[in-house]
Order: C-alpha cells, then sequence, then structure tokens
C-alpha cells in the first residue's frame, strides 16, 4: 500500500492510494495488477473520524468519478470520507485496452483473463483495500446501476466489511439470465425511440434521410472507420438517460453540410458520431456488457444474447423506417467494425460462447441479510427492469425500495436529492452498522 499524492482544491482534499491485487483472487501468488482509488474529504473535516463511502461505479467497464463539487458528492461530504474506486482494467487502476489484450495469443486464455474482471474481483479488490488502507473498518457504499450488481455480489460475498449500502438504479436480477435481461429490454428501447419521434416528429424523415445516405455512400468517421447504418443506430445508448432525447436531437439538427442538397454529412455530425460510438476510453464496456450476467459453473454462454434477441424484433431492422435507435446493446459487428474494438474481437466471441462462470450472488445470504439497504428504482429505467429490480429487493433481506417515475436512470447524477433520500432512510431504520 502507497499514498501516491495527496491535494487540496477549494472543498476537496483528495489523497491517492494503489495497491497490489492478484489478477486471479484463487491464485494469489500469481500475475498482479494495480487498482487505483481517490479518497476525498472536506478539508474542514480531514482530522475527523469520519464513516467512510465507497462509490461503485456504474458500467460494466466504467472508470470512477474525478471529484468535482456538483452533484451528489458534495451531499456525501457533508458526513463521509468518500473513496472513489477505480475498477480493475479502467482508469489510473492497471487499464485493459487494446495493446493490453494484444499479448494474447490464445483468445481462450485472453477469455479466461477477462473473466476476472467481473463483480467478484471487484469485490475482492474493494475488500484488500478496505483491510490494507483502511485497518478493516466497516464501510457503506453507494453504487450506481452496475455498482448496484457490484453491491449484491459484496452482500453475497463479504457482507462483514459492509456497514449500509446504498443503491441507485442497480438491483440486478438475482437469476441473472443475458437473453431474459434483452428479452424486457427491447420493448423499453422501441417505445423511448418513439417518444423521441412523438417530441420531434420532424427527426423521423431526418433520421432516415441520414440512414439512407449512410446505407448508399462510403461514408468515413474521422478516424477512418466507415460509417454503417447499424452504427448510426448504436447513438441511442443514451436515450435512457434525461438529456438523452435532447441530445439526439440536436445531434441530428447538424448531420448535413448544406441542407439545400443534403448529400454530404457534416464533419461536425461524423465527429460525434465517431466519439459517441468509438468506447475508445472504455472498451471493456462494450467486451464485458454481457458477462455480467453469466452465473455459476453450470451457467450458460451469454451467447451474443442482445443480437440473438434483435432478429425477434423486425423495427429494429437497418431497413425499417423510421429508423429504431437500439440501446445499451452491444453487438459482433462492433468488433470488427470499430478501431479501439478490434483487438477484442476473438476474446469478446470467446466469451460470447463459452458457458461456466463465476458465482455471483448467494440467495441464501442475501435472504438472510442484516446489512441495511436503500435502493432506488427508476419505474421507467430503460437500462434496469424495474420488475426484476422489485423482485429482488423482496429476495435480499433487509432492503428497502424507493420506488419512483421522477428520475431516469442518471437520477443520482441529476439531483442531490436522491442520495440525501437513501441516506436518510438508512438513518430513520436505525442507521448504518457499527463494529
Amino acid at each position: 500500500m502507497a499514498v501516491v499524492n495527496v491535494t487540496t482544491s477549494p472543498g476537496l482534499r483528495v489523497t491517492d492510494h494503489r495497491v497490489d491485487v492478484p489478477v486471479d483472487w484463487a491464485r494469489p501468488d500469481g500475475e498482479t495488477l494495480q487498482v487505483f482509488a481517490r479518497e476525498v474529504v472536506d478539508p474542514a473535516k480531514a482530522n475527523e473520524d469520519l464513516p467512510l463511502l465507497l462509490f461503485l461505479q456504474g458500467g460494466p467497464g466504467g472508470k470512477g468519478p474525478r471529484p468535482q463539487r456538483d452533484g451528489w458528492l458534495p451531499v456525501a461530504l457533508r458526513t463521509h470520507r468518500v473513496v472513489l474506486l477505480d475498477q480493475r482494467g479502467t482508469g489510473r487502476s492497471s487499464r485493459v485496452d487494446g495493446a493490453d489484450i494484444s499479448r494474447f495469443t490464445d483468445p481462450a486464455a485472453a477469455a479466461a483473463y477477462l473473466r476476472c474482471f467481473r463483480a467478484d474481483s471487484i469485490v475482492a479488490d474493494a475488500e484488500h483495500l478496505r483491510t490494507t488502507v483502511y485497518g478493516g473498518r466497516r464501510w457503506e457504499t453507494l453504487g450506481q446501476s452496475y455498482g448496484g450488481f457490484i453491491t449484491l455480489t459484496y452482500l453475497s460475498q463479504a457482507p462483514q466489511g459492509l456497514a449500509a449500502c446504498y443503491v441507485t438504479g442497480g438491483l440486478a436480477s438475482l437469476e441473472p439470465s443475458a437473453a431474459e435481461v434483452y428479452r424486457r429490454t427491447y420493448p423499453r428501447v422501441a417505445a423511448r425511440v418513439r417518444r423521441f419521434y412523438d417530441r420531434y416528429p420532424a427527426d423521423a424523415d431526418l433520421v432516415a434521410a441520414v440512414a439512407d445516405h449512410v446505407a448508399a455512400s462510403d461514408v468515413r468517421l474521422p478516424d477512418g472507420d466507415r460509417l454503417t447504418v447499424h452504427r448510426l443506430q448504436a447513438l441511442g445508448g443514451d436515450l435512457g438517460m434525461a438529456p438523452g432525447v435532447d441530445e439526439l436531437h440536436w445531434l441530428f439538427d447538424e448531420a448535413w453540410a448544406d441542407e439545400r442538397r443534403a448529400d454530404r454529412l457534416s464533419e461536425t455530425f461524423c465527429r460525434q458520431v465517431a466519439e459517441r460510438t468509438a468506447f475508445a476510453d472504455n472498451p471493456l464496456f462494450v467486451v464485458m456488457q454481457e458477462s455480467i450476467y453469466g452465473h455459476g459453473a453450470g451457467g450458460p454462454a451469454t451467447g451474443w444474447a442482445a443480437a440473438a434477441e434483435r432478429e425477434r424484433h423486425p423495427e429494429f431492422a437497418e431497413t425499417a423506417r423510421p429508423l429504431t435507435f437500439t440501446g445499451e446493446m452491444m453487438f459482433p459487428w462492433m468488433f470488427s467494425e470499430i478501431r479501439a474494438l478490434r483487438p477484442f474481437e476473438a476474446v469478446a466471441h470467446a466469451l460470447a460462447t463459452t458457458p461456466g462462470w463465476s458465482d455471483l450472488y448467494d440467495l441464501d445470504r442475501l435472504a438472510a441479510n442484516d446489512v441495511p439497504v436503500a435502493a432506488v428504482v427508476y419505474h421507467d429505467d430503460l437500462y434496469v427492469d424495474a420488475g426484476l429490480s422489485l423482485r429482488t429487493a423482496e429476495h435480499v433481506g433487509n432492503c428497502e425500495a424507493w420506488v419512483t417515475n421522477e428520475y431516469e436512470h442518471d437520477g443520482l447524477r441529476r439531483d442531490p436529492a436522491v442520495l440525501e433520500r437513501l441516506l436518510d432512510r438508512i438513518r430513520d431504520r436505525g442507521g448504518p452498522l457499527t463494529g
């Protein structure tokens, strides 16, 4: 363990930590990697014995947020010392990118390596950080989206490290199935796209014209990738966020270089499409997306579940008009057509087609859970099915769910009141565990 750096800015005192951990926690003497975390505290309270709050980032493959005095963080800093973890493979933890994965010549070996980057390993990393850096004190966790999935694994594997858990839009199904998730997701995405066209009716013809142009032309993005219709459809990934519908509209508002001719896409449009669909900063988000639903030694291969389910929904065809955007769904074509993902093509196929997984959830332990859990379930969540979330809330002991349609999936980031309400709910039930 080493303190890397301490910095102070207005309202924030930040301490950087790095710890060495094994790639495979089942082989502690094998290859290692580094895990990085930032500890943030109000400078006026830096010497106080404050409770710890570990933030578990959404994703998979997402780095922890960089601390700023906005959003939920100032709420947490009133009472807590906050730990922002860069999950293994992301941010300033030992990063997995195309260059790293290219060292593997055997796709099966690369897949075995990436299977060590799932929620169970992230929990083991967090426990190592808690015991080595923070002396084994229980801490509270705040899990956003995939961070809620990790929370359920934490409650299954190491509840002794937890004082309380707050979950925002991330109560996963305890019987994970990628096929079932996407069976439920496609109708919600189609409905969200209809909402987009209802708000901006003229965009139906505009998007169709752009799609027809892309299908008939060799349109190149700034990095040289060819723009295809299915890549255009992937722009729907943010439709589940509060500003997503409006942002998509304004993106297409500048689609044409010259609206009088509508025969060439603007450089502004192509640059933004590339940025939104390149995944250069977070390739693991795509590579690991379906693997988060693999569970148990007898668990089936995920089998490119999003692609398989798409075939059952003709409204998502590239030739359908109005064009229907896809949501947070990953497809095999991405690994041959997107520059940052090409090095992962063979390992992505191996991950998708190989059965058998580590265990993520212990149903008996979760049912007997005594760690207080407060979770917000977004009724209209595009990414995490509310019905499955409520089923999980009923199974997990000492778990209270707040169901609301006030927010989209990014409610925590948009409104500090979300965290305030969850903190109050735990406080009103006797507060976090101690000892």
